[in-house]
């Protein structure tokens, strides 16, 4: 999703399964199975978007006859962009994930201005590529020849994109932009992930130069490189060839706003590399595409990564006098301004207001598809949300979740995603006090999910030996429970936050009001700002 302007949200098909979404940038994680601490695969996404309602998409599977054709509907704008020939089977996907443990995610970069317009005849923007990817593809490598197929056929609708794409046992970055307007067909680089690395991106082009032959670990368009030659934009060596500096260059807003969250994953996963941040200059440019953590990471820290305002930084969003007295880490649009003719900043943090849904996608090679693959999933900002588990098997999703219950317009307690917008816009007014008790909820659910995954897998491991539609069944019987359960509790949480916090007061464990003051480095910002008119004159000498 793009990093740009928003456009107006139209609605789609909903037979297709795609949901409106616009974005101001999304943060794609990726850690690979040698990489985690119990042999998963993860991809970690952040749908970001002021104008995204949060739900939960579920296509059903099927079969087609020869000659039936699939509607494609541009996933930002519900504009119909055409049709293609239908898949003759294709497979069941919840969200971003489908029954054979495939996952995607994405972030939009933009690109170039003259390729960045999407193509006129083009056909199959990024939303459609990775839903019909998800529609066809038993393994990553399978969705990336999908996607970089029918962009090239077909056309491709949509500024330059950056895709995570992984299975059990692999994970990759593929990253596609258009030929421009006046152009057909896609220019596109894909590179594996080493086993043992994790890898992120975050509105930046990331893929800088690649191995030409080497087809295990790196697929790409051939004419990639002589394009870029034709256009002037690159004159060495073809081994020299860097994606990224051809296609997207980076510049000043590239590197603090987007590459900055893919720095603070990596200084957080990995600190003995030392990775440098200019805060004046923003990321040095690049950062390495992966990097090892220094320890195995498992789905709970997959969870803490997506979780960040840069604390501990320079950037730290609770710091500065923009967070208030409750160092509330969130700033509103927009992201730069201006004052006495000088240009400012907010920054741009991983867990942001404006999260419509994210996910950590967990795939597992050990058990087979429809309980190896975990889509834990969350509506609004990744810093307060609960990431619930859905197994890729199931056949139904939790109706708080789903698609219909509302929308961005019409508030509706029966959607989780109005219900945890509602718990941290409330937050947000007392927020360093607040976040305590969102965070204890938090990890007392999602603590749960984690402690009881092994003994949902067994269960289900043994009804799957019996029969794999049982399996399935159960399965969607827990994840439907699971998320009517967090929708409950959640509205619990802002009934019980409401209570305690009215007003601007307090209430302690034994239900007494208390007052408790501002910091004392807030009252002394007030003083410097507005102190003479509010200070309270000396008493008066007393007479002798």
């Amino acid at each position: 999703m793009r990093r740009g302007a928003a456009v107006t949200v139209l609605t789609v098909l909903a037979g297709l399964g795609i949901a409106p979404a616009r974005s101001e940038g999304c943060t794609n994680l990726i850690i690979t199975k040698g990489a985690s601490a119990d042999g998963s695969t993860f991809i970690a996404y952040a749908a970001d978007s002021h104008e995204l309602y949060g739900e939960l998409y579920l296509q059903p599977g099927g079969v087609f006859p020869p000659g039936a054709m699939r509607d494609v509907v541009d996933w930002d704008s519900g504009k119909f962009l055409g049709r293609i020939p239908q898949a003759p089977r294709t497979y069941w996907r919840v969200g971003n994930i489908n029954e054979h443990q495939v996952a995607v995610g994405e972030t939009t970069f933009g690109g170039r201005e003259e390729l960045a317009k999407p193509e006129k005849k083009a056909v199959v923007d990024y939303g459609s590529l990775m839903y019909i990817a998800l529609e066809r593809a038993r393994t990553a490598r399978e969705a990336i020849q999908v996607m970089t197929d029918l962009a090239t056929k077909y056309g491709y609708a949509s500024e330059g994109e950056s895709f995570s794409v992984a299975d059990p046992n692999e994970a990759w970055i593929l990253e596609m932009i258009g030929k421009g307007e006046d152009g057909f067909g896609a220019l596109w680089v894909a590179r594996r992930i080493p086993d043992g690395a994790i890898s992120g991106h975050a509105n930046q082009s990331r893929i800088h130069t690649f191995p030409l032959h080497d087809p295990a670990n790196c697929l790409y368009a051939p004419d990639v490189i002589s394009f870029a030659r034709a256009k002037g934009w690159f004159a060495g060596k073809d081994e020299e060839f860097s994606f990224a500096d051809a296609y997207a260059p980076a510049d000043f807003g590239s590197r603090r706003f987007c590459e900055a969250r893919v720095w603070s994953i990596f200084r957080r996963a990995a600190p003995s590399a030392n990775l440098p941040f200019d805060t004046a200059k923003g990321v040095p440019a690049p950062l390495p595409l992966w990097i090892k953590p220094d320890r195995k990471l498992a789905v709970a820290d997959a969870m803490a990564l997506m979780r960040d305002h840069f604390e501990g930084t320079p950037l730290d969003m609770t710091k500065d006098v923009g967070a208030g007295p409750f160092a509330c880490p969130y700033r509103w649009r927009p992201m730069e301004w201006k004052v006495d003719g000088k240009t400012y900043l907010h920054e741009r943090a991983i867990s942001t207001q404006q999260t419509g849904f994210s996910f950590v996608a967990q795939m597992r090679s050990a058990l087979p598809d429809p309980i190896g693959g975990v889509l834990w999933f969350g509506v609004d900002d990744t810093y307060s949300t609960v990431w619930t588990p859905m197994y890729c098997g199931i056949r139904e999703v939790p109706r708080p979740f789903a698609v219909g219950v509302a929308d961005l317009d019409h508030f509706s307690w029966d959607s989780a995603f109005w219900v945890f917008n509602w718990v941290a816009n409330y937050a947000y007014s007392r927020y360093s006090d607040m976040i305590v008790d969102v965070q204890t909820v938090q990890r007392e659910l999602e603590g749960r999910f984690i402690a009881e995954q092994p003994e949902i897998d067994t269960a289900a491991l043994a009804l799957y030996k019996q029969a794999p539609a049982l399996a399935r069944d159960y399965l969607t019987r827990y994840s439907v429970a699971q998320g009517e359960m967090v929708h409950a509790r959640w509205k619990k949480l802002g009934e019980d936050l409401l209570v305690k916090y009215m007003d601007g007061n307090v209430k302690d464990s034994q239900g007494h009001v208390t007052h408790p003051p501002y910091p004392e480095s807030w009252y002394r910002r007030i003083v410097q700002d507005h102190g003479a008119v509010i200070q309270e004159p000396p008493p008066p000498t007393p007479t002798p």
